[in-house]
């Protein structure tokens, strides 16, 4: 079967670079048009410059202001918006009590409340079309989450309840919602723990090594978390709403 998004709208956040950016290009490459939403002015050229005729908005989602900003423009340029991959984050984490209200809020804004404003933005216009996909990106720490998780957990376990909260209210309306929760898949943020790591081996062993404990013995691959991500936004997807799907390799410890 060939998946193809021909004659849709998407919006991706965080697609300058790592899974979003895979996922922009996935999408670009099945047909649709894409608006990708970065805040890195240099990364986000880039990434545009490497998906044909794709739209880069330079925002910071972690504010209402800049969630308006990016969604007008999107809208605007593109004439609507059929799919919202909400997939802007970092992994902040660590012991509870290290966690200051500032991180807290921080972690709550860019991770959950962007994923609120974007969709609240969004949802009228899928509703008047009878059409929308949205695609939560959130982590395996969502449905197991470990000690010294937070906040990123915590953050993450709301965004997993939001996503069952709007697939019941989007299904009458032709709105599917979903999430997608991945474990250790290559992208800008084991980079940047490799050149953290004093431990001095090559970035392609320090990866070979963090994936060896993963049943499936490897890190996933961008590419295979877009592709997934491409089902579900794509024909395949049209009768799958309110999952939460994990793209770990066999990693978590719940289904």
């Amino acid at each position: 079967m060939q998946l193809t998004l021909e004659g849709r709208r998407a919006l991706v956040t965080g697609g300058s670079r790592g899974l979003g950016l895979a996922t922009a290009r996935a999408f670009a490459e099945a047909g649709a048009r894409v608006a990708i939403i970065a805040r890195g002015q240099a990364a986000l050229d880039a990434a545009a410059a490497s998906i044909p005729a794709s739209l880069p908005i330079r925002a910071d989602i972690a504010t209402a202001e800049g969630c308006d900003h990016a969604y007008r423009a999107a809208e605007s340029a593109l004439g609507g918006i059929d799919i919202l991959v909400n997939n802007a984050g970092t992994s902040k984490r660590g012991p509870f009590t290290a966690v200051s209200d500032a991180e807290w809020q921080a972690d709550l804004d860019l991770k959950l409340f962007a994923a609120i404003r974007l969709v609240r933005l969004a949802w009228p216009g899928m509703a008047e079309r009878r059409f929308g996909r949205i695609i939560n990106v959130l982590n395996i720490g969502a449905k197991a989450p470990p000690p010294t998780g937070a906040p990123t957990a915590v953050s993450r376990a709301a965004g997993l309840a939001l996503t069952k909260v709007l697939a019941g209210e989007g299904a009458p309306l032709g709105i599917n919602v979903n999430a997608l929760l991945v474990g250790k898949i290559d992208s800008d943020q084991w980079v940047r723990r490799h050149a953290a790591d004093p431990a001095g081996q090559s970035y392609e062993e320090w990866k070979e090594e963090a994936g060896r404990p993963i049943p499936m013995g490897r890190m996933g691959r961008p590419e295979e978390f877009a592709a997934m991500a491409l089902a579900l936004a794509a024909q395949p997807g049209d009768y799958v709403t309110g999952t939460a799907i994990n793209v770990d390799g066999g990693m978590s410890p719940v289904p």
